[in-house]
């Protein structure tokens, strides 16, 4: 008599084991908890800046130019006896904003292009790339400066030259992963299915393009907090009365024989938040790409 055969079905793994979250994978990365508590802390200061600021940032103290840190004025004042702290934390949300409007706008653009033109190639992907590649010739801050230039300076125009300036960056990024995912075996293996190519690009290509452009995005975030600090401080960015932290350190670099505050303190915080979009990159690199995880693990 044969013996019968029993088939018994596989124990399930917990959800939290079949997928692995990339949060939890970045805070177990000590320069991720580093990165995120640094930028949370800033951007959390940015949002709360018209509770917590001790004095209103246009605020003129007269007869306080130039103080030194003290009790009501914890980080001093500048050369008109304005709130330094004041000034740097509403310096904090033009920055930001500037930096997520321009890094958000230039992912929304770029990738599309980038996908479109690693799928299916062709006159697209020729034509595009070489307006990439235009783009690409000219250093960021010239071709920044050219399009406020011809625009005019504020905030608005600010956002539009520095989202033209990031557009090839993440277009090329996603055009690069594209290619290489398109000639993976389950994309043939959908075509052959008769998936069309607007639901392989979005359900399948787009997923697994996801981690270079995440990783990218907080990269440009910290260069194009540099950018704006930079045009803010050559009189092309943020525009008084609003703060912005190269206003602040254009304005302080002339006093700094009298007192190094009103140039430290818009410098600190404008490495600061650098440093945490740096720091927050390299630890989603390493969280999301799965040979770096496996290296840190061996």
């Amino acid at each position: 008599m044969a013996e019968s055969i029993r088939f018994t079905r596989t124990p399930r793994r917990p959800a939290a084991s079949r997928k692995p979250s990339v949060l939890r994978t970045l805070l177990r990365d000590k320069i991720g908890r580093v990165g995120a508590i640094m930028g949370g802390v800033i951007v959390l200061a940015a949002l709360l800046a018209p509770l917590i600021s001790p004095h209103n940032p246009a605020e003129i103290f007269t007869g306080y130019r130039l103080q030194p840190p003290s009790a009501y004025f914890p980080l001093g004042t500048d050369e008109l006896g304005r709130d330094l702290l004041s000034r740097a934390l509403f310096g904090a949300r033009s920055s930001l904003e500037v930096a997520l409007s321009v890094a958000f706008l230039a992912a929304a653009i770029g990738v599309p292009i980038g996908l479109v033109a690693g799928y299916w190639g062709g006159v697209f992907d020729a034509t595009s790339m070489r307006l990439m590649d235009v783009l690409f010739a000219f250093p960021t801050i010239l071709l920044a400066l050219t399009v406020i230039a011809t625009l005019g300076p504020d905030t608005r125009n600010l956002i539009i030259a520095l989202t033209i300036v990031y557009i090839p960056t993440f277009a090329r990024i996603t055009r690069g992963a594209t290619m290489s995912i398109s000639r993976e075996v389950y994309i043939d293996a959908g075509r052959s299915v008769g998936l069309g190519a607007l639901r392989l690009l979005v359900r399948h290509v787009l997923p697994n393009a996801a981690a270079p452009v995440l990783v990218q995005l907080s990269v440009a975030l910290a260069e194009i907090i540099l950018v704006e600090a930079a045009l803010s401080y050559l009189g092309l960015g943020v525009q008084p009365p609003d703060p912005s932290w190269g206003g602040m350190l254009s304005s302080g670099k002339v006093h700094m024989e009298t007192s190094l505050w009103p140039s430290l303190v818009p410098g600190l915080f404008i490495v600061a938040t650098v440093l945490s979009f740096n720091l927050l990159g390299d630890a989603l690199r390493d969280s999301l790409d799965p040979r770096l995880r496996t290296s840190h693990r061996s």
